[in-house]
Parts: structure tokens; sequence; C-alpha cells
């Protein structure tokens, strides 16, 4: 039976479809637009996209009317006359054969002069910064300052900087949209990519992402960019340059800040430097780190909400903690169980040449925001679960379940590595959460 066509439900579905698309182009904030000239690379990809789009225009609204034009200046009437046939002619020939060539011509122009202008070798004083492709997180080295870190990069706004890109397994893509352009990362070859942060920019953190399919949780591999004062970026620097500090004591949170008094001025909130130091133990330099509050204040989009699947409470389930015992951690006590880490991660903030880590460096996560390549807030709740069973967490995580009785999802039997109760996992976060 053939389906009759009924305008009034067309339009009412188009008319919906329509106040959809409208509705989302009201939204004020763009993430993962690559139209905002924050860089250098940013800018001169977007000029020769508007080129490229104002030159494409021209052709198809030169085409559309020329084919109109033929339609009903050669359309059938009656009575009339049979037409010329045209086969074989020679001026048509040629004029389709140079209209196109010179409108490639037209449009290779632009896009070589872009070719070469992004391609060209980076400035000598750059910043080298080596990103490193893992299943599935990010390694970043900065060799100038022998330093490591893992899923958050730091940059400094207005400097020059310089990716060595690489891969120790599958294909990966290296993207920062707000800045513009990605690059592949691929086997056994190092792929180049530099860019300047435009100088006229704030404080900010922007989304970053593998934008190449790389297996089960290549969603998951995300990573946060800082862009950052150079004061900001050197305050950062020298902490991590310094090997994490322990105090064997869990910082304790801030205090509430008191009600305010009526008819009371009240300060603004700082908006600095100063405002996102946090304060550490003597003789070290300050750790430099966007406070989360202000993140989500500005950019509401970068602490992840990821909601942990078949979150529970109890020793036994799956994903499950008992959070009670997050209170009664002890950092002294987690740092001795914490030498089971040591198989796979590290804790120097140094470059070891020639070696390779099978996890992200440990040596500041305290100092991190997010865990999971981005994928959870780093806060003491998720850290738990993530410790006792990742791979109920971010499909296809690699790190072995270490929770009594767990079960490891990549070989469907119970870990041979769960040797830890909620307990000893408590001490394990507590520990972990003092590594700034």
């Amino acid at each position: 039976m053939v389906g009759m066509f009924r305008p009034r439900r067309f339009a009412s579905v188009a008319l919906l479809g329509a106040l959809a698309l409208g509705l989302a182009a009201c939204s004020t904030v763009y993430p993962n637009t690559t139209f905002g000239h924050n860089s250098d690379y940013n800018a001169s990809i977007d000029a020769l996209w508007d080129k490229l789009l104002f030159l494409g225009t021209i052709v198809f609204v030169g085409v559309e009317v020329a084919l109109i034009y033929v339609i009903f200046r050669y359309r059938r009437r009656p009575d009339s006359p049979q037409p010329k046939p045209v086969h074989g002619s020679t001026t048509l020939e040629i004029a389709w054969t140079i209209i196109p060539a010179l409108v490639l011509i037209v449009v290779a122009i632009p896009t070589v002069k872009t070719i070469f202008r992004t391609q060209a070798k980076a400035p000598a004083d750059a910043l080298q910064v080596e990103a490193i492709g893992h299943q599935w997180w990010w390694e970043f080295r900065y060799p100038q300052y022998n330093i490591v870190t893992a899923n958050e990069l730091y940059l400094p706004i207005g400097r020059t900087v310089s990716f060595q890109l690489k891969t120790v397994d599958v294909l990966h893509s290296f993207w920062i949209p707000a800045m513009g352009g990605k690059r592949d990362l691929v086997t056994n070859r190092i792929n180049y990519m530099w860019f300047t942060p435009d100088d006229s920019l704030p404080s900010m953190a922007v989304n970053g992402a593998c934008a190449e399919f790389c297996g089960t949780s290549h969603a998951n591999m995300r990573f946060r960019t800082y862009l950052v004062k150079l004061a900001e970026f050197e305050m950062w620097r020298k902490n991590q340059e310094t090997e994490p500090a322990f105090t064997g004591v869990v910082p304790p949170p801030p205090p509430a800040a008191p009600a305010p008094v009526k008819g009371a001025k009240v300060a603004a909130k700082p908006d600095s430097a100063a405002a996102a130091v946090a304060p550490v133990v003597a003789d070290r330099p300050p750790v430099w780190m966007f406070p989360a509050d202000q993140i989500e204040a500005k950019f509401g989009y970068t602490i992840p909400k990821t909601p942990i699947p078949g979150d529970s409470v109890g020793t036994g389930a799956l994903n499950g903690f008992d959070d009670a015992l997050l209170a009664n951690g002890d950092a002294t006590r987690g740092k001795n169980s914490a030498g089971v880490c040591l198989a796979c991660h590290q804790f120097s903030t140094k470059i070891m040449p020639g070696f390779s880590p099978l996890a992200p460096n440990l040596a500041h996560i305290a100092s991190r925001h997010t865990i999971g390549a981005g994928l959870y807030p780093n806060d003491a709740r998720h850290l738990a679960r993530w410790i006792k069973n990742s791979g109920h967490m971010k499909p296809g995580s690699k790190m072995y379940p270490i929770g009594k009785g767990q079960m490891d999802v990549n070989t469907g039997k119970v870990s041979t590595m769960g040797m830890y109760t909620d307990a000893q996992i408590a001490d394990i976060v507590a520990y972990l959460q003092v590594l700034k």
C-alpha cells in the first residue's frame, strides 16, 4: 500500500525541527568552536575558511543562475522548432575547461599560502611540549624543564608553543578546538604543530580531545588545556619541577565564609593569579591551579559531571564504596600501600629517558581537577571508586582492579590484584590527595 503524502503533518514536523534549530542557535556558549581567533593558527584557518566560503558562494550562485536561465530559456514549448545540436562545440568545451581551472587556481592560492604558513618551522625560542597519546590518556612532557605530567596541559599566553606529537600504540589525533586545527599521532613517526595563544586572552580553561577513533574509550580520551599568563605559568612550572611534598596529613577543607553582616560592604571576589594560589608547605613554590568554583563559574562545561555507572555503597559491590571510610583515611598508611602503584605509575616529576609509562604520572595528582583523562572530578569519592575498579568507570581501562573480590571487566574474572579493602583504599586516596 502506497502511503499518502500529508502536507500538514510534514509542515508541523518541519516547523518543530526549525524551532529546535533556532533554540540551539540561541546559546552563547560554544566550548568547542574553532572560530574564536584564539591563536595565530586558528586565525589563519578561519581566514582561509571565510575566503573559500565566499568564493564557493559566488560559484554556487553563478551556476544556479545559469541553470535557471537555461531551464526557462530553452524549455519545451508547443510548436517549438527542433533545437540545434551543439555536440562538438569547441567554444563550449574550451569554456567549461578554462572556467573551472581558473576557479581552482583562485582557490588554490590562499590554500597553499595557508599550508606553508601553518607548516613552517616553529620559532627557536618556542616552548617545547611532547604530547604522547596512550590508550586512553595523554602524557605531556616539557623537555626544556625536564618535567612530565598527564591529562592537564598548561600553556603560557603570548608564547609560541611547539608540539611534538607521538603515539605509543594506535593512531590518535591531538585536537584543541579553541586553538584551531588538529594533527594525527602516527605510529613510528613524529608529527609537529605549533601556535601562539593570543596575548589578549584572559587566563582560561579549554577542552582538548582525541579526534581519531582509537578503541573502546576513544570518546573518553580527553584533556584540559589551561591558558595562563606567563607569571602564572612560571608558578605552575616551578611547582612541577619540585618533587611533590608529603606531609602525612590530609589538608583540611577551607573554612566556610562567615555570614555577611547586614549593611556591611561585601568585597568583590578576586580574579587574578593571587586568587588561584593554594597554600602549601614551607620552602616550596606556590601551587598554581584554577579553583574549581572559578572553573564552574566561567567554564561550566570544563568540570565533568559524568555519572558513576552502577554506583552503590558496600565493599563488595561493583563500583560500590563505603564513603564513610574516606573521612578516616591515613595518608602515611596510604603511602606504604601505594607501592603497588609503582608497577605502572611514575611518582617523580622528572622525564625518564627511554621510559614509556603504562599509566599517568601521579607526582602532582592532587593539583589536577580531573581523573580518568578528563572523565571524572578529582575528588575522594571518585578517586576511591577509580582505584577500586576503574574498568567499571571507564570502558576498556587497562588498570587492574585492586579492590578485594572485584571482577576485571577485561578478563571477566576476579582480579588477581584485588587485595585491598575499602579502608585500605581510603588510605591510598588520602595519600594521593596530599601530592600537590
